[in-house]
């Protein structure tokens, strides 16, 4: 058998290195759309092919990675802790509410901050987190479906009249896009925080993101408790099915997505219908994306370039906020107002160079810490008064 890599005795290189793959992708598909700020330059037939190639290879995808890994995160932190007798429950709940501050600070600079939203998420993990495997199956099972679309679906089918879910956000929006567009930072940090968390739990909800994040943060949990990320038994035979049965499903639902809402005539059950379809292929593709990483990463010469990812994945916080900080500042008016002239062909050039220098400063700091900046501040913070 394959020795397991592992950067530390608590940590598998190749979650990291997924985690790292996540927040490269996740940071490409922020500086496209000028984070959260869709007021760009009069597109070329090349930006619209970047632009179109880059959300369908990695919008939501890389979200979803992301959260699985939360849950999986989760698990190792709880099950570290009770083999040393303790619960870390009480000390998850308080971890939770300093990434939700992370998360109000990020909001100072980019208003579509997902931290908020896991921390708030994450705390339904806690009273899962002792569940047997079969309860953690089942709720895993319930959120797939997508209950909120469903609701909808039968509430349209047997009523016409009802409206599909719209939470009313889009005089919000405006606000944003305005203030973006000609505010100061203090105007961008003002509406940020006033405005940011309506927004991004407002918009989980209307597109079905919230349900799926949880239902990630769950089988993220079950990965871990099945050993799944190590080379270990049949895990590897395990991966091996996933890849083939994720591309199989994104094969059936990617056109399932494409025609079946156009030909439903109910506007709430077709509008319902795309937003469970759309979650269900993310879900296909974010699955090949982990699969087929982990096989190449046990099993292949591929093994040290996907481990070099590993470097920005065990410093996904630092490297998120960092995108938000420098992002804010090259496209929003307060900064350098690049959103007048950069389309999304030199929207994604600017992120590469970003993502390179990102990585060689990522290297650099672990190469010396075992830890990113904010991720020792989080951690020392979740610990204080433990011994």
């Amino acid at each position: 058998m394959k020795q397991v890599r592992t950067t530390s005795p608590q940590r598998i290189s190749v979650v990291d290195a997924l985690r790292g793959f996540a927040v490269c992708g996740i940071i490409i598909i922020h500086f496209l759309e000028h984070l959260n700020f869709y007021n760009f330059p009069e597109p070329t037939a090349l930006d619209t092919a970047v632009w179109n190639t880059v959300f369908f290879l990695g919008a939501s995808k890389m979200y979803a990675i992301f959260a699985l890994l939360f849950g999986f995160s989760c698990y190792i932190q709880h099950h570290n802790r009770e083999k040393k007798g303790i619960d870390f429950r009480p000390r998850f709940a308080w971890r939770m509410l300093l990434l939700f501050l992370w998360g109000m600070a990020d909001l100072i600079f980019y208003n579509g901050d997902i931290l908020c939203t896991y921390a708030v998420i994450g705390l339904l993990l806690i009273p899962l987190v002792k569940a047997p495997d079969k309860v953690l199956i089942w709720v895993a099972v319930f959120l797939f479906l997508q209950p909120v679309e469903l609701v909808y679906m039968v509430l349209g089918a047997a009523n016409p009249s009802v409206a599909p879910l719209d939470l009313g956000l889009g005089p919000y929006w405006g606000e944003l896009y305005d203030v973006c567009t000609n505010g100061s930072f203090l105007d961008v940090a003002s509406a940020g925080h006033r405005l940011g968390l309506q927004l991004n739990f407002g918009w989980a909800i209307e597109n079905g993101r919230l349900t799926q994040t949880l239902f990630l943060f769950v089988l993220g949990m079950l990965l871990g408790r099945r050993r799944l990320f190590l080379d270990e038994g049949g895990n590897m035979a395990f991966w091996k099915k996933v890849l083939v049965g994720s591309l199989c499903a994104f094969a059936v639902l990617l056109p399932a997505w494409k025609i079946i809402p156009g030909h439903i005539g109910n506007a709430t059950v077709s509008h319902s219908a795309e937003i469970l379809l759309n979650m269900w292929r993310n879900f296909a593709m974010m699955c090949f994306y982990v699969s087929g990483i982990v096989l190449l990463y046990y099993r292949t010469k591929a093994s040290k370039a996907i481990g070099e990812l590993a470097h920005i994945g065990k410093m996904s916080l630092s490297c998120y906020l960092i995108q938000s900080i420098i992002g804010g500042m090259l496209f929003y008016n307060w900064g350098f107002s690049f959103y007048k002239w950069s389309g999304h062909t030199i929207s994604f050039c600017i992120a590469i160079v970003f993502l390179v220098l990102l990585y060689l400063f990522c290297r650099w700091w672990t190469s010396k810490h075992r830890r990113g900046p904010l991720e020792e501040i989080w951690n020392r913070a979740t610990f204080l008064g433990s011994k």
